[in-house]
């Protein structure tokens, strides 16, 4: 178990595919890392539902989500559907923090993949579990968020989305 440097924008891993999981002795020790990974990001950053293992410069096809008090360590996750219905969101990431990009994602999700066990599963997510999945999956064939912008005025700061984006509290 262990805090593992992000890779940055920038970094060549992030643009490779992973490779499927054959090595669950491997995917438990992956997904240790991924979740100190994420805690520590979370203490740092103030923000973060979930990682790929790519980030941590390990080409498998895992997944590492806390979301709504849950954790999920998905093993060769495989989407089966997207809806049409798609929604609009400014995405962040893990590897680009300081930037947040305008995108599109599909409103549901269904997906397959197996446990760190090695159990067959089935996932149907909608709304904000979807656009973190789909955001998850994109890393595994080495597609960003910058990639999915919608056009070429999607993207902002940070600091800039807190100043004109972030809802303010007038109470």
């Amino acid at each position: 178990m262990a805090v593992r440097r992000i890779l940055q924008l920038g970094d060549p891993l992030l643009r490779q595919a992973s490779c499927p999981v054959s090595d669950f002795s491997l995917a438990r020790r992956i997904f240790n890392d991924l979740e100190d990974t994420l805690h520590e990001f979370q203490r740092t950053w103030g923000f973060g539902r979930g990682i790929s293992a790519v980030q941590i410069g390990e080409l498998q096809r895992l997944i590492y989500l806390e979301f709504e008090g849950v954790r999920y360590q998905l093993v060769n996750p495989q989407l089966d559907w997207l809806s049409e219905e798609q929604f609009e969101l400014w995405d962040d990431c893990f590897s680009f923090p300081h930037l947040l990009v305008r995108l599109r994602r599909s409103y549901a999700v269904r997906l397959r993949y197996v446990d760190s066990e090695g159990n067959p599963q089935r996932l149907e997510a909608s709304g904000a579990l979807s656009e973190l999945l789909q955001h998850e999956m994109d890393h595994l064939d080495g597609i960003l968020a910058i990639d999915r912008a919608i056009d070429s005025n999607s993207f902002c700061t940070r600091e800039e989305f807190e100043r004109r984006y972030r809802p303010r509290d007038n109470s």
